[in-house]
């Protein structure tokens, strides 16, 4: 048993835990929703890296083995995906957000047909369509009542979690019950049949890339801009495509100017702050890519460097955590303009 693999899944739990009870507590000050989705999502993942901590401290069991699967593969990245999509809920994210249902259900519908996971292509077939009319009823309200994007998501996610849940639970697990990488001792889902398996996608894939591209959307909207596209597409799609094409060459664009006011101190603190989140959120992201193909070793570190860099960013930010209370003690910043004002 390595030592790591028992420190950084113990850190990364507890960390989870104290940002969730933090982020609750502003939604309980504030009520918005995306504070209480995020929070949420924020819990899943304390519970899925406790799992890791029993499983490396004590020995992996089906029982440990199973909510591991279920949360971490299914929820944490969901979760968080779909609070961001309610922080940007009055701008055009939908759009992309939807976007990203779609691939993830096209990507189990093609795992689905991979010698990988034989017998899963009624699972793929069925987690693409439901992807698909999800992605356009996002879609569908982005166009016409924006807020209510966010509801459905929350909707899909919700319907999906459930179906999720039975399908982890009644698995059929060879023996042991579970599946550790026999070089690091990291937990595979390989255990797992394919067709529970290839059902991930629509959940972290498309949860991950809205966490990531949501917090340099919002570090977009707060940087100086040097605007390289500024052509105004009308077609439908054509022009939804066309706007996450210009955010992307626009945000690099004016990244030299950010640095500049950075080192003038004139840099909203927004800026850096969701910056750092959205390098936080791509580290996981990518870890568990490389777990799910075998390359393990980076697992557990990506899992903790990802959840510190982000909570780093989120105390950073200005706008989430204006005031923090931990016990009696109430920390208070000057209130600046709501991010769901500017992207409005």
């Amino acid at each position: 048993m390595s030592v790591l693999n028992v420190v950084l899944p113990l850190g990364s739990s507890v960390l989870s835990f104290v940002f969730a009870a933090m982020v609750l507590d502003q939604w309980w000050q504030r009520r918005h929703s995306f504070q209480l989705v995020w929070g949420i999502g924020l819990l899943w993942y304390g519970i899925s890296a406790g799992t890791e901590f029993l499983g490396g401290a004590f020995g992996w069991t089906e029982p440990v083995y199973r909510v591991w699967y279920l949360i971490g593969a299914f929820f944490v990245a969901g979760y968080l995906g779909v609070g961001t999509i309610y922080l940007l809920s009055r701008s055009r994210f939908g759009y992309f957000a939807g976007t990203t249902v779609f691939i993830g259900g096209l990507l189990s519908l093609l795992f689905s047909h991979s010698s990988r996971y034989p017998g899963a292509g009624t699972a793929g077939t069925v987690a693409f369509v439901i992807a698909l009319v999800g992605a356009i009823a996002i879609i569908a309200a982005t166009a016409t009542r924006r807020p209510l994007a966010a509801h459905i998501a929350m909707g899909v996610l919700v319907i999906g979690s459930l179906a999720a849940t039975y399908l982890v639970l009644t698995a059929h697990l060879p023996a042991p019950g579970w599946a550790v990488d026999p070089n690091t001792h990291v937990p595979v889902g390989s255990a797992f049949p394919g067709y529970v398996r290839v059902l991930t996608g629509p959940f972290n894939i498309a949860g991950a890339l809205c966490l990531v591209f949501g917090a340099i959307y919002s570090a977009y909207v707060y940087m100086p801009k040097h605007k390289v596209l500024r052509a105004k597409v009308r077609m439908p799609v054509i022009a939804q495509l066309y706007g996450v094409a210009a955010v992307t060459v626009n945000f690099i664009a004016s990244l030299p100017a950010a640095v500049g006011a950075l080192l003038e101190g004139k840099l909203n603190s927004r800026v850096p702050a969701t910056i750092l989140i959205a390098i936080g959120a791509f580290i996981p992201g990518l870890t568990s890519g490389l777990n799910r193909f075998g390359v393990t070793w980076s697992f557990f570190l990506g899992e903790f460097l990802g959840l510190l860099l982000i909570f780093i960013g989120f105390m950073v930010s200005e706008e989430v955590f204006r005031n923090v209370r931990i016990g009696a003690t109430l920390w208070s910043r000057r209130p600046a303009a709501s991010l769901e004002r500017e992207v409005g």
